[in-house]
């Protein structure tokens, strides 16, 4: 009997799985429209809402059987407290997505040992002083543990402790297992979000998937960010030893700091600093830096005793040209600017758009307000969990007010990370019920303006010395 906690490789199981998922859900769909042509509007939405609840219990019960890249799907949708079911039913199906979210193959350490050696040719004891076998955090395709460098203090770590990130054995061909089967997903996310053109989208989800395989790259885009963060007023990014860092083991500065649950637990003062925090590093990333992580959830930040957020997991990462960075700053623009006609002329000549002639100006803006209105309306905003859902909702859902207007729309693969970006940044921000006039922090990139926040004037003084 095959363990169950095992990490299954088989294509075979897989599609099986996704096979009997697709054709539950066609026929629940076919026997909702059927039913719907004696229904009035009322019993339409309701039996829409059901239908899509059900849609979403499949893809979860269908993900959380696996041990690979389609359970780290499905923890995309578990750090948003959003909108994916209707309002009565969110606190169960959440319970759900934690679950997922917090589910990891059980492997022992004895195997996670051979990984490391099996990656340096050396015995454990030949590189590390010390190496704690209880792992500090679990993911989806790896396991951290704590371990101790040999003295001296290597150049470029605080101290002699360090992070090591370990991949899974066998993980990495679950992984393109799953992705195998990626298409079937995405068709069922189609129904809940119409936009998605499920071909292109998954080919940009597997390349980005594909790379996190590779910790060499994730050590590089580390580097990278902590390169460009260092001597930051208050955002760090722990070095990486380079070293040590192989395919399949990453080692990079230990960080000790308070987690998520913690944070959340301060006063309001401090928690809207830090909301401010997580909001520089994340937009900042993608809109001044062209680079950033696509895994903007609570497990991947600490608050370090000296006031800094660490930031840390460069896996899920992605680099966008500068004008798509651009694009995306006219298109917030233009709708800040209220020029709707602009702003559809715009969108269709980035092929976001199909024919203009379906949108009228009150429409667009409508739809732009609902998606962006918490960082481009010029006011103090509370953020919480019922705004992180409702704007959730408003960009890809069936009970979304913009509906069927979406059904003409598109996403580019260059900005799908950019909008997981935007929807889990702003979770994390709800969760923190951060308060701030997040328009007037994100003029900084959309017009160039000059900081209007102490945060934000430290920041500029940092990045003035660094071009300097």
């Amino acid at each position: 009997m095959a363990d169950k906690d095992s990490i299954p490789t088989s294509r075979i199981r897989r599609s099986g799985r996704m096979a009997r998922l697709g054709a539950e859900t066609a026929a629940r769909t076919f026997g909702t429209k059927a039913a719907n042509l004696g229904r009035d509007e009322e019993g339409r939405r309701d039996a829409a809402s059901r239908r899509q609840l059900e849609t979403a219990e499949q893809i979860v019960a269908a993900l959380g059987t696996m041990k690979g890249a389609a359970m780290k799907l499905g923890q995309v949708m578990s750090f948003l407290d959003v909108g994916l079911v209707p309002e009565e039913h969110r606190e169960a199906f959440q319970a759900k997505l934690a679950e997922l979210r917090d589910a990891a193959p059980k492997v022992s350490f004895r195997d996670m040992k051979g990984v490391i050696e099996g990656e340096y040719g050396e015995k454990l004891d030949d590189v590390f002083e010390t190496f704690d076998p209880v792992p500090i955090a679990a993911a989806s395709i790896g396991q951290v543990y704590k371990a101790r460098l040999p003295a001296p203090t290597p150049k470029g770590l605080v101290g002699r402790d360090v992070a090591v990130k370990v991949q899974y054995p066998g993980v990495a061909n679950a992984v393109r297992a799953d992705m195998q089967n990626l298409g079937l997903i995405l068709r069922l996310m189609k129904r809940i979000a119409p936009g998605l053109d499920p071909k292109a989208i998954a080919l940009e989800v597997r390349t980005r998937i594909e790379e996190e395989l590779d910790y060499e790259l994730e050590a590089q885009n580390q580097r990278t960010l902590a390169r460009i963060f260092r001597g930051h007023p208050f955002i760090h990014v722990p070095a990486v030893m380079t070293s040590l860092s192989r395919e399949k083991v990453i080692v990079s500065e230990f960080v000790d700091g308070r987690g998520f649950e913690e944070i959340k637990q301060l006063p309001q003062d401090e928690r809207d600093r830090i909301g401010e925090i997580v909001y520089r590093f994340y937009f900042g990333c993608m809109y001044r830096h062209h680079q950033f992580s696509g895994d903007p959830h609570p497990g991947n930040s600490l608050l370090m005793g000296d006031g800094r957020m660490a930031f840390i997991d460069f896996g899920l990462f992605k680099h966008i040209p500068a004008e798509a960075a651009e694009f995306e700053l006219q298109s917030q623009r233009l709708g800040v600017a209220r020029d709707a006609r602009g702003l559809v002329e715009h969108l269709h000549r980035g092929g976001w758009l199909g024919d203009p002639s379906r949108y009228s100006e009150e429409g667009l803006l409508a739809q732009f307000d609902d998606l962006t209105w918490w960082y481009t309306r010029d006011e103090e905003v509370a953020l919480d969990s019922d705004i992180a859902t409702e704007v959730f909702i408003q960009m890809g859902d069936m009970r979304s007010d913009h509906f069927q207007q979406m059904r003409h729309e598109t996403l580019p693969p260059d900005h799908l990370f950019g909008r997981r970006l935007e929807t889990l940044t702003l979770a994390v921000m709800s969760q923190l019920e951060a308060r701030g006039n997040w328009h007037r922090i994100a003029r900084e990139w959309i017009f160039g303006d000059a900081p209007a926040t102490e945060l934000g004037r430290q920041e500029a003084e940092f990045y003035a010395r660094a071009a300097a």
